[in-house]
């Protein structure tokens, strides 16, 4: 009887264990924490299964683990039975397998999740997302770059799913987009707050090369290098620094970009205000060159205030050269006021007006007939250019070079740097021109041809013999007297007739110092003799002979 009871019983306890559903493996299972020991937990799961877990997988990334004997927790069943006999589970995959039915409903209704940065990869971050890994790129940290992402390493904090797949395991997720829809909340509401015209505190940001951001308390606005002040900035660093506290005017608003920009010079007087009566037409002031171009230079009057020196009002002399040659950045100089335009606020200013018109002390110091040196800077082929006091040029043309030969000719005889001396013979200072002669130095035509005037009777000696006429000397002067005007006579004509060495009377026809050239003839003194013998001695009526009248005049002068 006994026997028979006990097969009974056990038959019922095998029937019922049949009865009892055996939880499938890969599915998550709850358990009661029995045991802690060697680092692990002992996990009842019922069903007279027990496995172990690793302490580890109960703790979040960077803390310590968070579990104690009785707790009842969550694991994944992975198989039944083990080499040991125990079930194989894991916490780390019920927990995943539990954030990825939360995070798939999280992506469905585009709602955040929370999650912390726990490791580095290529390209980006690591994030705990309550049991499911997921990847930061690293453009998706913050809406600036960020160098050090320490700070931000294990902090529980808000992320917007990008992308999911499950089957891969893959997670995407942006720690910006919290950021960014944060931030325009916050610019809303700031910018709701503020209106064009208002003064406002602001701290500057970032600066740049055409200016500074300027956080106005979650929100930020450009300050343009323009509107910083009144002056030329060409650097914003040199009147502001990044965490400096500054004070803006909110110049404009664009509430569909929210764009703000701002200006600090506008809470300044504005120095154009009293341009006109502080700087009038012809005065001359000093000022500062701030910025140099090819077409010329500025220069600051007065913090706010700059006027151009154009290239052409820099300098009497300097026509062709880049102003940089003439003025450098920073130097202080005088400067005269020639034009002002308020409306467009330009100021026209001279720098060569502020020194004398170099030719115009030079005429006052060399009147026409003033004996110079200079180097020679230039030698073409209508003359030389001779180097003068202040910068300036004056030339000698070919035919004031000699008296002698050809002026291309003797072009031969100079070269640069040769130290010259000639006379001024003209000054143009409107067209800035000094005419010199060289020839002109040799004076001793002048002296030779002192009292002869035209119709003078003077004693040449002839020198030379040429088909055309002869060459003759006065005093060191040289003339040629032409076939023609040989004799009166015809037949008289003949160059041949006369010698060298003889001595001639000609009477003065022409006196031309510029050529340093008499003109003779012994024709036109036969002709003035013989009508000085007529008007004294009778008359081309009177019957007389030529002969007899010259012969009475000859005679008259022997007695």
């Amino acid at each position: 009887m006994a026997q028979s009871a006990s097969m009974e019983e056990f038959e019922a306890l095998l029937n019922e264990s049949f009865e009892m559903d055996t939880p499938d493996e890969g599915s998550v299972v709850k358990g009661k924490v029995i045991a802690i020991e060697a680092g692990q937990a002992i996990i009842d799961i019922g069903y007279k299964m027990e496995g172990r877990v690793e302490l580890k997988e109960f703790a979040d990334p960077g803390e310590s683990p968070k579990i104690d004997v009785g707790d009842e927790v969550e694991v994944f069943l992975e198989r039944v039975e083990n080499a040991r006999g125990e079930a194989s589970i894991s916490r780390d995959k019920a927990r995943r397998e539990e954030a990825w039915d939360r995070l798939e409903k999280a992506y469905a209704d585009e709602a955040r999740v929370e999650g912390a940065i726990f490791g580095r990869v290529k390209g980006g971050f690591t994030v705990d997302l309550g049991g499911a890994v997921a990847f930061l790129p690293g453009s998706q940290v913050d809406v600036r770059p960020v160098r050090d992402a320490g700070p931000l390493m294990g902090m529980k904090q808000p992320f917007q799913i990008l992308k999911m797949d499950r089957r891969r395991g893959n997670i995407v997720v942006s720690r910006r987009a919290i950021l960014e829809e944060s931030r325009a909340e916050q610019r809303a509401e700031v910018i709701g707050n503020l209106t064009e015209g208002q003064a406002v505190d602001g701290v500057v940001k970032n600066i740049t090369e055409y200016g500074a951001f300027v956080d106005l308390g979650g929100v930020d606005g450009l300050l343009h290098v323009t509107d910083m002040a009144w002056r030329r900035v060409n650097d914003p660093r040199e009147i502001l620094s990044i965490g400096e506290t500054v004070k803006v005017q909110v110049i404009k608003i664009n509430k569909e970009t929210h764009r703000i920009s701002l200006g600090m010079k506008q809470l300044q007087d504005d120095p154009w205000n009293a341009v006109e009566a502080k700087y009038t037409l012809d005065s001359v002031h000093q000022g500062r060159v701030t910025n140099i171009t090819d077409y010329g230079a500025f220069v600051e009057l007065e913090p706010g205030v700059e006027g151009l020196v154009h290239v052409s009002e820099m300098s009497w002399t300097k026509k062709n050269v880049h102003p940089g040659k003439i003025v450098s950045t920073s130097q202080e100089v005088e400067v005269m006021v020639l034009e002002i335009d308020s409306a467009k606020r330009r100021v026209s200013l001279g720098l060569k007006q502020t020194m004398r018109n170099p030719w115009e002390v030079f005429a006052e110091n060399n009147p026409v007939g003033t004996e110079i040196e200079g180097e020679v800077k230039n030698i073409t082929e209508f003359g030389l250019f001779v180097g003068l006091d202040n910068d300036i040029d004056g030339m000698v043309h070919l035919s004031d070079i000699t008296w002698d030969g050809r002026g291309e000719d003797a072009l031969g005889d100079f070269r640069k740097g040769d130290m010259v001396k000639a006379v001024v013979t003209e000054v143009d200072v409107e067209k800035e021109r000094i005419s010199l002669s060289i020839k002109a130095l040799d004076g001793s035509f002048d002296t030779a041809t002192e009292g002869v005037k035209r119709g003078s009777i003077i004693t040449v000696e002839v020198t030379s013999i040429e088909d055309g006429g002869i060459e003759v000397e006065y005093e060191g002067a040289k003339s040629f007297i032409r076939r023609s005007d040989l004799s009166r006579d015809r037949a008289e004509q003949r160059p041949e007739r006369f010698q060298v060495g003889d001595k001639v009377d000609v009477r003065v026809t022409n006196v031309d110092s510029k050529t340093r050239r008499l003109g003779l003839s012994i024709k036109a003194r036969e002709i003035a003799e013989e009508k000085e013998a007529v008007e004294q001695y009778g008359s081309s009526d009177s019957g007389a002979s030529l002969g007899d009248i010259l012969g009475a005049a000859l005679k008259s002068d022997d007695d």
